[in-house]
């Protein structure tokens, strides 16, 4: 279709009530199952279902789409992760659910990566389905808790990892200064409290800075302990 998906029907979005769903899935019985949860229900339409990536991206340009449920694994040469970078590049406009039985992170960050805005489990309510087909089409990004819970703790590990790479270019006596510096002490409090010479200290501080590439003590903390 010349100028892609949205260019050309965006008035036809806009003036639809009813949120038109495709389904992506291999298994026949599953995607009968979502075919019929959507068709019977109020305000939504099955507008196709696919059990593979290549019927897909061949027939959804030309269904007018606001969302798709899009499993990972399917047969023949395309995932559903590859299915959904390729549509995204011809109707940006469609959000794309992922609902498959992956849970791992590298299977979430590649789907979300590719340009899925959700991401649910197959064990997922009906209800909460449909509940996250609209929250995509409304601009949100719905996941099942436990994929939610997994984005968090990667972010949150990812950090912790951060923080423990930058300390572990310092000696231990270069991190205890570094703790000391944190807390608001000066220079001569901490050779006070570790028994050196405010000379050395300054040394400290300077290997700490080369170490770090940093050319303050709110510079230095900062990489150390990112908010």
């Amino acid at each position: 279709m010349n100028g892609g998906c949205g260019r050309i029907f965006i008035t036809y979005f806009q003036d639809m009530e009813t949120i038109r769903v495709a389904v992506i899935e291999d298994q026949q019985q599953t995607r009968q199952m979502l075919s019929e949860l959507i068709n019977g229900s109020d305000g939504y339409e099955c507008a196709g279902a696919f059990e593979n990536a290549e019927q897909a991206i061949s027939a959804i340009p030309d269904l007018y789409l606001h969302v798709a449920l899009m499993d990972i694994h399917m047969p023949g040469g395309r995932s559903g992760t590859e299915c959904v970078k390729a549509l995204k590049i011809i109707c940006p406009e469609i959000e794309f659910i992922m609902c498959t039985s992956l849970e791992d992170t590298d299977n979430i960050f590649a789907a979300l990566q590719a340009g899925a805005t959700g991401y649910l489990i197959k064990s997922t309510s009906p209800e909460k389905i449909l509940e996250s087909i609209t929250e995509a089409r409304n601009g949100g990004a719905p996941m099942s808790s436990q994929i939610a819970r997994k984005v968090a703790n990667y972010f949150f590990q990812s950090e912790q990892r951060k923080k423990n790479t930058e300390l572990e270019k310092l000696s231990l006596r270069e991190q205890e200064i570094l703790t000391y510096l944190s807390k608001g002490y000066r220079y001569k409090e901490i050779a006070v409290l570790l028994f050196i010479n405010i000379e050395t200290v300054r040394k400290h501080i300077h290997n700490i800075y080369e170490k770090l590439q940093v050319n303050s003590r709110t510079d230095a903390l900062n990489k150390v302990y990112p908010k």
